[in-house]
């Protein structure tokens, strides 16, 4: 089995924070975020991770993000450790390929959604009102559906357990109606695009998630709802199999829940134990870790060749 990355320790480095799979760093005037090997499932970081998670998902979004600087810009200053700054540099071992040096940027507090299949959450909410964040679809859609147009669809950022759903009425309350428009119309064309691309290799983009912050810059004149000026533009990850739902075009088969190029071979496998989905998660076997870590691969081939 591969060496796996659960956690950093760069000794020097003013350490910031550790979420789900990410380990944030300060640098200068920048942020250090490196992907580690670490998989969640049910909000649970498990004892034992996936081998090169990390990289395989920097590389899909190093990958998106240069895609889409003509829709909106991204938060990467510098992707190759050699061209940070040089008390990284000893760090390269653990670096390379699974980090970024991002400018410092204000993230926005609702998480920027958009879906073109009925999946998931917003399955659930359609079989019981026919709506999904409140945006009314079509009667007689089944799970897996194709939408005639996608939706945005946001909801908040919490702290502990899952994020909730919103409208975007409510979203306007939060980020102000400027920012709110902004948010939804710069994630329509991601997405657009994104699956547009991806359809030509074979693969549906069903859902994807994104982040966006304010980026200080003395030239904007963007505000957000508490009036401090910036510049919005992507941040976190993008388009990764984390983020989104990825299917195959020729497997594809509405009707029925479809077979998603990410950790789900581990939530199915998780649903056959006798576990609580709390705190301290089971520890995965090999065979498991090894068809997630082909299936990451896979779709990282597939999307960026």
């Amino acid at each position: 089995m591969a060496q796996v990355l659960m956690e950093t320790d760069l000794k020097d480095i003013k350490f910031l924070r550790r979420g789900k799979v990410r380990d944030v760093y300060e640098i200068d005037y920048y942020l250090l975020i490196i992907a580690t090997d670490r998989v969640s499932a049910f909000d649970v970081i498990l004892p034992n991770g996936i081998p090169n998670k990390g990289r395989i998902l920097t590389q899909i979004s190093i990958y998106w993000f240069g895609q889409m600087k003509d829709i909106i810009e991204n938060h990467i200053v510098a992707t190759d450790v050699k061209d940070y700054p040089k008390v990284l540099h000893k760090y390269k071992d653990i670096l390379e390929g699974r980090s970024m040096l991002v400018r410092k940027a204000k993230p926005m507090p609702v998480e920027c959604i958009v879906r073109g299949y009925l999946s998931g959450s917003g399955w659930k909410e359609y079989k019981k009102s026919g709506t999904v964040c409140g945006i009314k679809l079509p009667e007689g859609l089944v799970e897996s559906s194709r939408l005639d147009e996608p939706i945005f669809t946001p909801s908040t950022k919490a702290q502990e357990g899952h994020d909730i759903n919103i409208s975007f009425d409510e979203t306007r309350k939060i980020v102000g109606d400027d920012t709110a428009t902004k948010l939804r119309d710069t994630s329509l064309k991601i997405y657009k695009k994104a699956r547009e691309m991806a359809e030509k290799k074979g693969i549906i983009i069903a859902d994807t998630k994104m982040e966006f912050g304010i980026y200080q810059d003395a030239g904007c004149k963007m505000q957000d709802a508490s009036g401090q000026e910036g510049k919005l533009i992507l941040i976190d990850e993008v388009l990764t199999p984390d983020s989104s739902r990825f299917w195959s075009m020729k497997d594809y088969k509405p009707g029925k829940s479809q077979d998603s190029f990410d950790k789900q071979i581990v939530r199915d496998y998780l649903l056959t134990l006798d576990w609580n989905q709390t705190y301290p998660g089971p520890k995965l076997p090999d065979e498991i870790i090894e068809k997630t870590t082909a299936r990451y691969r896979e779709i990282l081939g597939i999307l960026t060749g």
